[in-house]
Parts: structure tokens; sequence; C-alpha cells
């Protein structure tokens, strides 16, 4: 078969004349900066329509799929938004009732509010140890679709953003034993198929709909997803109806190209790439082990739900030192020029992938060594705050669906005036993107306490119309009276 990219390439050298879109017309010196515009074309003959794919992209799709062991596999340029915008569309009718884990992306809670969904949460449960999530754990799923059996679809995120892997077999035995589909948010885990170092891929385990995003993981570039249908459960000309509306009309060739590109890659080197990767990566993980302040999160399988972890994702938890998640990000920023992935208060996240080289490992772990001999030298050490302060996501009160919260009239007012209000907007840390506070939940004392210590620790909310994080939107008071509540619906 011809793959996209080379076809691109040896376009790009032609002596075809552009009388079409873009406007730069592949032109070098109609552009500043150096951007990949010999290859950057709209639908022009030969080159398919992944709206209508025919040709080349029908077959840059099946590769895809074909790679995975799937029953159809769909491009994504507008990342795993997209994709799962599209899967909850496709799995759930409108005003329909689906049951998703309380930390999932902000995506999934975006196509509640368009689909006018009526959720229902299961959460996730915490390791007290290391203070991030778990896994999701079956018998809650099996206990809350007993409760709710008008739920058209399950939604879970398997890995989570910190690496935990759910059993997801288990669970998918579950959901379907409901007669409804299982969707995976398996965002992180474009990578689990290529090595059996890491966790089996949701794709494998009975998941209907499976999300990846290659540009996460793998060698593609950013804004690259895939949507796997792995079963006949939700009808595929859906997906494709709502990946047509949910993506752009003009999907852009290089990012297509660049997804063509990775899964040739995968298939002629990836085994060897990963054993590569997975070596280097087994001996950084061992090394860093032996440091008694900054320590590396290694969850427990078997404990808070947690079935597998993805051994790429490098958590380094500050419970045991004296400075913060944050601090330390910022310490391998500017002293170390390290750019982590994500901060918190609780620890600073790395993230390893195929593409890593072997100088990066070293600084990484030169920097971690480092700062943990500082913290030897140091005499006080923080106090480790009481449990009941660190709920990683309390659990809320859901009065009102998200579409009427976020419609209805609202008002701002500062965080401490909110106790007992229904939110009007979201509230999250980008990354990882999870909503702290969705519309149409109560706020509470005890989460208007844990965004001042967000803010007090440096951490930014997002979500806010407010960029300051002093004020949040809430419904006002006088049209509450005549709306039921969501548990009621």
């Amino acid at each position: 078969m011809e793959r996209l990219y080379k076809a691109l390439e040896n376009y790009s050298k032609s002596d075809y004349y552009p009388f079409h879109m873009p406007g730069h017309k592949r032109n070098k010196a109609a552009v500043n900066g150096n951007f990949p515009i010999e290859t950057d074309i709209t639908e022009i003959e030969g080159f398919d329509n992944l709206h209508h794919p025919e040709g080349i992209l029908k077959e840059a799709q099946e590769t895809v799929s074909k790679i995975y062991g799937t029953k159809e596999s769909f491009y994504s340029v507008n990342g795993s938004t997209a994709a799962l915008l599209s899967a909850v569309s496709a799995a759930v009718p409108r005003g329909g009732r689906i049951l998703v884990a309380r930390n999932c992306h902000k995506a999934v809670y975006h196509a509640i509010y368009l689909r006018n969904l009526v959720p229902s949460y299961i959460y996730p449960q915490v390791d007290e140890k290391w203070w991030i999530n778990g896994g999701i754990s079956p018998n809650k799923v099996e206990r809350l679709l007993a409760e709710y059996p008008e739920c058209s679809a399950v939604l879970i995120t398997s890995p989570s953003y910190d690496g935990v892997v759910s059993d997801v077999k288990r669970i998918a035995e579950i959901v379907h034993e409901h007669g409804i589909p299982l969707i995976v948010d398996e965002a992180h885990g474009a990578h689990f198929h290529f090595s059996s170092y890491f966790p089996v891929s949701a794709v494998e385990l009975g998941a209907d709909l499976v999300i990846q995003s290659l540009h996460k993981t793998l060698p593609s570039m950013t804004q690259t997803a895939v949507l796997h249908n792995c079963s006949e459960r939700v009808d595929s000309n859906l997906i494709r109806r709502f990946m047509g509306i949910y993506q752009s009309s003009s999907p852009s060739y290089v990012l297509m190209a660049s997804m063509d590109a990775c899964m040739e890659k995968m298939q002629t080197e990836g085994r060897q790439m990963f054993r590569n990767f997975t070596g280097i990566l087994e001996k950084t993980r061992k090394r860093i082990s032996s440091c008694r302040y900054i320590r590396l999160v290694n969850p427990e399988k078997g404990e808070t739900a947690v079935f597998d972890y993805d051994r790429s994702k490098l958590v380094f938890s500050t419970k045991y030192a004296s400075i913060t998640g944050s601090e330390l990000y910022h310490m391998l920023l500017e002293k170390y020029h390290i750019q982590m992935e994500m901060e918190s208060e609780y620890y600073a996240l790395a993230i390893a992938a195929v593409g890593d080289r072997e100088e990066g490992f070293e600084r990484l772990c030169e920097a971690i060594e480092d700062i943990d001999r500082e913290e030897a030298l140091r005499e006080k050490k923080k106090k480790w705050e009481e449990q009941d302060e660190k709920a990683v996501y309390p659990v809320m009160n859901q009065a009102m669906l998200i579409a009427d919260a976020m419609e209805m009239p609202c008002e701002s007012r500062l965080l401490e005036e909110c106790v007992g209000k229904i939110s009007a907007e979201f509230v999250y840390l980008y990354p990882p993107g999870i909503p702290l506070i969705v519309p149409g939940e109560q706020i509470t004392g005890q989460i208007v306490k844990k965004l001042k210590i967000y803010k007090e620790k440096g951490l930014e909310l997002q979500g806010l119309e407010d960029y300051t994080g002093s004020k949040i939107k809430v419904v006002r008071q006088e049209n509450l009276q005549d709306k039921p509540d969501i548990q009621n619906l």
C-alpha cells in the first residue's frame, strides 16, 4: 500500500501548481518561520477525504485497525477530545444517562453538556500512601448499574493521568451483562500494545470504544489520536457522523501524515525501540527508587482497585520532603532545565516515552538525586496533613444537570461566599484537566478550602471566567425553586 506520508513527500517535490487552499500555496517565501508547508494541503485529487474516506486515508485508518486488532479505527486530528465527544455522543442518546468515572477528562463532561445527559459518577478509590487516585472498582460499577439500570453506557479512564490501570476486563464483563457498551479513555495508553512491559490495552480486554492519544506516548505530532471501535455495540455510522461534527472539515494532512508515519515506525522498528526504551526506563526507576525524601510512586497492585500500573509514569512524591510537589516542579525547571509534565501539591509528574534519549534519563536521575541529598541536610521536615483534608476528589452533590447550570442566569461570587450554592462553571487544574467542580454541583466548604490551598501553593485554577481564581459563577438562587434534583430525573 502507498503510505500517506510518502505520498505527501512525493507530491511536495512535484510540479503541480496549487490553485486551491491553503493560502500559503506551499510557498516558503510567503510565510515567516520554518513550517512544513510543502506537505500542508487540502483534499485534492489523490489524497482522499477524511470525512468520506475511500482511498489513501481509508487504507491508513485500516492500518491502525490492523496493528491494534480492532474492528475499525478512526483518525482524530482534534486529539482525544474529539474522539471522546464522538464516543459518548454515539453511545448515549440525547438526554440519556451515562455512568462515568469522576476522574474523567473535561472533554467527557463537555460531551455530557452538549448532549444534555444525566451523569452518575463512580469515584475512584484513593491511595492514602501517595495521595493519588486509585482505580475504579468493578464492584462499584456493578452496584451503580443496579441502581441506575437506565444507563446507556459506562465510561472510565484507564490508565489515569498518574498511570493507574483499572480491571478493564472485569468491568467490561459487568457492563456487557447489562447489554451496554464500555468506553475507555486510554489516551495515555497508546503504547501498551507494543511491549509486554506495560499493562494490556483495553482494546484487548473487552472494551467497546477505546480512545488513544498517539501524541502522548508515541512518536506522533501533538493533536493526533485514534478512536477504536472494538465491537458491534455502538453503531459505526453514528461514530462517523459525530467524528464529522467534532472535527474540522479541513483536517490537517501534516497531522494525518504524522499518524501514518508513526504507525509505520511502530510496524517496522517498534518492538526494538520499545526494548531499548523499557530497558533504560527500568534502570532509571531502580536508580531513583533509592532516594529517601523524593520518592518514586509505585502503587501496590490489588490495593485501592489498582489492577496494574504504567511504569512510564514517573511520579515523584514529596510526602517525606520539606518541599511541595509544586516546589519540586519549579526546582527541576529553573535549576536543572527539566520541564515536567505536571505539578500538584503532593507530587511532580514526568512522562517517559519511546522518543526519550538516555541523556534525558541521566539528567533527571542526577537532578532528583541532587535534590534528595539537599533534603537530607535539612533539619526541618514538613508535617504531613491529616487525611480528611486530602481527599483527591471529594464527593460532590450533583444538584442540577450540567447543561441547566451552565445556561441558567448566574452571578460571580467570592469563593468564601459560594458555600452551599450551585456552580455554573467548571473548576480544574490543567493538566490533567479533571474537574474539581462540575457545573450543577453544590459547592462545599471542603472544596472551597481545597481551592484556596491550591492557590496558596501557586497552582493555577482553570475553567473559571475569573482568571484570578477568586470568584466562581453560581446559579442565582431565585432560579432554583422549580428545578428538579438530578437524582429524580
